[in-house]
């Protein structure tokens, strides 16, 4: 399954599900659409989310960029394209373990563009 992310400012991006976290994807799909506001963290985004999960088999806090995980102590969703302050070098490292629930299919570097405090929108696709 596919989701488009929706930042203003930004090109609509394309999130492909994974099957990594069942319960998770399950609780995100139900909450469908989601309105937040970005945050930053470093080379992330994250923004707040209404549903919540638990953290699932394979949860971890080192990320590859492209990332797209679930956070439960926001409860939020964050987008990693580069070091936050928990890294040690050039790759991601989330504030805790995180379930990953997708990649992006775009280049990462366009959530540079991303201001805090802009809205943001995630929905299902047409697939």
């Amino acid at each position: 399954m596919t989701l488009q992310l929706l930042i203003d400012g930004l090109p609509a991006i394309d999130i492909e599900l994974l099957d990594d976290a069942p319960k998770t994807r399950a609780s995100l799909q139900k909450s469908l659409p989601l309105r937040s506001m970005v945050e930053r963290w470093g080379d992330e985004i994250y923004f707040y989310v209404t549903f919540k999960a638990p953290l699932e088999l394979g949860a971890r806090s080192k990320m590859k960029v492209g990332d797209v995980a679930y956070w439960p102590n926001g409860p939020a969703l964050a987008i990693f394209f580069g070091p936050t302050p928990a890294s040690k070098g050039k790759e991601p490292v989330a504030a805790s373990e995180c379930n990953v629930i997708g990649r992006i299919n775009v280049s990462p570097d366009i959530l540079r563009g991303a201001t805090e405090g802009a809205e943001v929108t995630l929905r299902r696709t047409a697939d």
